[in-house]
């Protein structure tokens, strides 16, 4: 293509009308191409779900590290040096049994902040405060996989995060938090408490702090759950059987469908229901309590999504879980969107509108 420069044109205008003719020709809008993401510099803090090792977030077994969770953030514009997983190693879980030394454990009175479930806090508060002091005093946006859902609800707490600050004063945890998203998380405990392996801790948890308990301190909620495994205790193999069946069925288990009634049965007492093969859609759910409190919660129910890094009770990987690369996006923009993030998305990409138009600008 050609197009013809006026002797009073400037250089800097026809120049603009170039690239503009550059960009059309090609068939790319300058208002809507892709551009490469913006660095986020809100730290980010990962919780570990139970029986999870930190390492599953980065290189989920033994994969490469581009498959990771970790990897699909700094992809999407988070600074790598600023996120963080929550120090658990696999091996590490087995201080749950810690619990059995405490008496409410034998009357379903148990504390997120005891024996079985303590360390895990600590470790947790740690990391964000290491996080939001890096980062020079951002308010850090929490994620919770699996179990890592409530715990973080249970650390977060009443609202205060450190009795007395450095100067004294009392830190809230909204001086601290921005937002809590859980990913297949266990919101509340099943229906016969006495059957809940947390022996109160979760009950606990969500009777005193239910739902979006700390939403009108400013601080942001999303729950995220699966709908991608209905439970069914039949031993039939499905028509077409995956690789995961297959491992069920040469260990007894039956198939996927059964596995995950057996699940969904031990978290919330019915196993015909639907979820991400681990936890129940509807348990996933952060709702309130039953007199409005902690209301305010945002949900997303996610078709085809499963629990973790690997099919249910196998080391068979799977890349439809909440972290994988083709997931992420079907859930992020909308807690970018609930922790105030995504607005600085935005004005950034259109930064190449704005600049283009000045381009045009001519004196």
């Amino acid at each position: 293509f050609f197009f013809f420069v006026s002797p009073t044109m400037t250089r800097r205008r026809a120049a603009a009308i170039f690239l503009l003719f550059a960009l059309t020709s090609t068939g790319c809008d300058a208002f809507s191409a892709p551009v490469t993401p913006p660095e986020i510099s809100t730290p980010v803090v990962i919780c570990p779900g139970f029986g999870n090792d930190s390492i599953d977030y980065e290189a989920p077994l033994s994969q490469p590290r581009e498959v990771g969770f970790i990897s699909a953030l700094e992809r999407r514009g988070f600074d790598p040096e600023a996120i963080y997983t929550v120090p658990v190693k696999r091996g590490d879980w087995i201080r749950v049994a810690g619990g059995l030394l405490d008496p409410g454990f034998y009357t379903n009175q148990a504390l997120p902040t005891g024996r079985g479930y303590g360390w895990y806090i600590r470790r947790l508060k740690q990391c964000v405060d290491e996080a939001y002091e890096a980062s020079g005093g951002e308010k850090v946006l929490l994620i919770g996989h699996s179990a890592g859902g409530w715990l973080a609800r249970a650390a977060m707490g009443d609202g205060v995060w450190n009795e007395a600050g450095e100067e004294g004063g009392e830190i809230r945890t909204s001086d601290r938090i921005r937002c809590l998203a859980t990913i297949g998380a266990i919101h509340r405990p099943p229906q016969d408490l006495g059957t809940c392996v947390t022996r109160g801790a979760l009950a606990y948890t969500n009777e005193m702090y239910p739902g979006a308990f700390l939403k009108s301190e400013g601080v942001a909620y999303v729950s995220v759950g699966g709908d991608a495994v209905v439970g069914n205790n039949a031993k039939d193999m499905p028509v077409e059987p995956t690789d995961a069946d297959e491992a069920y069925r040469v260990r007894g288990e039956g198939n996927a469908q059964r596995v995950a009634f057996t699940s969904y049965e031990a978290v919330c007492g019915q196993g015909e229901v639907t979820g991400d093969g681990v936890v129940p859609l509807d348990w996933s759910i952060l709702r309130g309590s039953d007199d409005g409190t902690g209301d305010g919660a945002v949900h997303l129910s996610l078709d085809d999504t499963f629990h973790s890094i690997n099919e249910a009770g196998t080391t068979i990987p799977t890349d439809r879980w909440y972290g994988a690369e083709g997931v992420v996006d079907r859930w992020l923009p909308a807690v970018l969107e609930e922790a105030g993030i995504a607005e600085g998305k935005t004005k950034q990409i259109g930064g190449f509108a704005d600049g283009l138009a000045k381009l045009f600008q001519f004196q």
